[in-house]
């Protein structure tokens, strides 16, 4: 949640609620379940580790507890090194999506690209694991579970793949 908040401030300042708006408007159906609070709990811990600053909006005389948030230089080398990471250890779709929805608002970088360099990431797992599976000295017990890993990733890679029309299609 921190790198997607991050990300999503990379675009401009702007108040808590309004990246609570955004990040729902971004999980469409999922997000009706997120809990609005986390992101004020996650601003502040960004604050207290020098990654966003928050300051008083002057433009809302009737509301001083107001904040409008914004990155640090910090905050941004994160984001830039986010965007750049490719492990994909555990994937988690959502905070993938994010990603792709951030990087896309604030001009950050391509969501193709992003994609791509995904699937060149999940490619070289994939090889690893039949590279893997393929040695005659592994168990059977073994070999399953890798071909449980392989499996998993091509459905990655399908994913990716339907990731990389929609946003094709986006850029038209």
């Amino acid at each position: 949640m921190q790198d997607v908040l991050l990300a999503m401030l990379a675009k401009e300042p702007v108040h808590g609620y309004e990246l609570r708006a955004r990040l729902r408007d971004a999980l469409g159906p999922l997000g009706e379940s997120m809990n609005g609070g986390q992101v004020y709990v996650t601003l502040a811990r960004l604050a207290r580790a020098g990654l966003v600053v928050a300051e008083h909006d002057e433009g809302l005389p009737d509301r001083p507890d107001r904040r409008v948030h914004h990155l640090t230089p910090a905050g941004q080398q994160r984001v830039s090194d986010w965007l750049s990471e490719v492990t994909w250890p555990r994937p988690d779709i959502t905070e993938f999506h994010l990603k792709l929805v951030a990087a896309a608002a604030a001009r950050l970088a391509d969501p193709v690209d992003l994609v791509d360099a995904q699937r060149r990431e999940v490619l070289r797992r994939i090889r690893e694991a039949q590279r893997a599976a393929l040695d005659r000295a592994v168990d059977p017990v073994a070999a399953l579970l890798l071909e449980g890993v392989v499996l998993r990733l091509r459905a990655d890679l399908e994913w990716l793949a339907a990731c990389e029309r929609t946003w094709t299609g986006r850029r038209s």
